[in-house]
């Protein structure tokens, strides 16, 4: 059964820059109901720059950050992570090729998947909700991923208008490794096992190749 639809303005810039007869990313709408916490995604794009997409489910759309060099199971590696604007919940299945001359033209995987829980509290250890933790600045939560696992923080860190940049901390718990991020050209989505080069190929073999 389909869950509540976001307001409107709320995937406006997303729709805005993008032409849906020519890119097989999913247009947004309802989407579809999932009982218990919110999802998260991790999609490797190789577009102009080759960077991670980390969304996290917040008020039915996928709130998202470009991380250049991926997020981190290493305490001690502080990613930058840009805001990007908000996408649909259906974008964490797509994997595929964004069309030249598209915005976000390149290749597109699903390198981790799975569910979160806020831990946001204010300076008195109270627990505030998610998105008034995001809009003040400073958010943690708990991945339950299939490759990400544990605690991390999202923390703004330059705001200048519409401009800002955010750092993403792996928190120095249990599930800490020291394996950091793995190399985006080799690594494997958790949909299909297949590498960038490989959706790349089987798109140029049979279209636009969207999941």
């Amino acid at each position: 059964m389909p869950g509540p639809a976001p307001a409107p303005e709320a995937l406006a810039v997303y729709r805005r820059k993008r032409d849906f007869s020519r890119t097989a990313e999913p247009t947004g709408g309802s989407a579809p109901e999932a009982p218990g916490e919110p999802t998260f995604v991790v999609q490797i794009h190789d577009a102009s720059t080759m960077h991670f997409d980390f969304r996290l489910e917040v008020d039915g759309v996928l709130k998202s950050w470009a991380v250049p060099k991926g997020p981190s199971d290493d305490p001690h590696d502080k990613r930058l992570a840009v805001p990007t604007e908000d996408h649909p919940m259906e974008y964490a299945d797509f994997e595929g090729v964004i069309a030249e001359g598209e915005y976000g033209a390149g290749t597109v995987i699903v390198w981790d998947e799975g569910t979160y829980r806020s831990t946001a509290a204010d300076h008195h250890g109270r627990q505030i909700p998610f998105d008034e933790a995001l809009e003040h600045g400073h958010a943690s939560f708990r991945l339950n991923g299939r490759k990400l696992q544990g605690g991390y923080a999202l923390t703004r860190i330059r705001q200048d208008g519409d401009r800002e940049a955010w750092l993403l901390v792996k928190r120095d718990d249990a599930r800490t490794s020291h394996h950091g991020t793995p190399n985006p050209s080799r690594a494997r989505s958790v949909h299909t096992g297949r590498t960038l080069k490989q959706v790349a190929a089987q798109a140029g073999e049979g279209g636009r190749g969207g999941r």
